[in-house]
């Protein structure tokens, strides 16, 4: 990469190695990146506040560690990627495929995902509070212990997901999938999960829903492991 590249914040559609990323990040303003390749990256703990992703590859990148607050990623792809023990404060994900990337134990704080393909995504032991999905991937992700409580959920497809400990109190399902999660220890007391898929639920599940709100065609599935007709 051209040293007089180094002085520029926006740059466009190049390949871009972690030498060259941690050189701009010694600069005194965020980057904005379109249509660059980062994959397989070094960015390991890396300050990149308010920097600005478009459109950009990262695949198998290492982000952990890394100070990645307010930044802002736009229809990125980053299958495998790892942000584990990030900071993401107040990131913004939006119409991004990070499909079994790693967000083990980072800061979500604030941050939002919207748009997004998570599936196979590791987010155990993320920390932090008002974190946001919407309209997004979470097929077989790893969510264990997080909190819902109180959100309303947009179109999130968890269907497959380790949901074991999550808290869903009077959090609104609309348009969701819970289809053969793993909810063991979950909590639902005043959820609504009349709009939500709880197919593949078993009768000795049904616990889980106590206190929540599912409909009647809900119940007639539950029954139906019983072999009983609701008419």
């Amino acid at each position: 990469m051209a040293d007089d590249l180094f002085s520029r914040r926006t740059l466009s559609g190049l390949e871009l190695a972690g030498a060259d990323i941690g050189k701009l990040a010694a600069g005194s303003s965020p980057v904005h990146l379109i249509d660059c390749v980062l994959d397989e990256a070094e960015l390991g703990k890396l300050d990149l506040t308010g920097w600005v992703f478009e459109r950009c590859s990262l695949r198998r990148a290492d982000l952990a560690g890394a100070i990645l607050e307010g930044t802002r990623w736009q229809s990125c792809r980053g299958a495998f990627a790892t942000f584990a023990g990030a900071d993401l404060t107040e990131a913004a994900f939006a119409s991004c495929d990070f499909n079994n990337a790693v967000f083990r134990r980072s800061n979500l704080t604030s941050a939002s995902f919207r748009g997004c393909k998570l599936t196979g995504g590791d987010l155990s032991d993320i920390r932090g509070v008002d974190a946001s999905f919407e309209e997004t991937l979470l097929i077989g992700a790893k969510l264990a212990g997080h909190s819902f409580r109180g959100q309303v959920l947009r179109k999130l497809d968890l269907a497959q997901a380790d949901l074991r400990n999550c808290d869903f109190r009077d959090a609104l399902f609309e348009d969701c999938s819970l289809r053969e999660a793993n909810m063991a220890g979950s909590r639902f007391a005043g959820a609504d999960l009349r709009a939500a898929d709880i197919s593949g639920l078993r009768l000795g599940d049904a616990a889980l829903f106590r206190g929540a709100t599912i409909s009647r065609d809900q119940a007639g599935q539950l029954l139906g492991e019983l072999g009983l007709d609701v008419r």
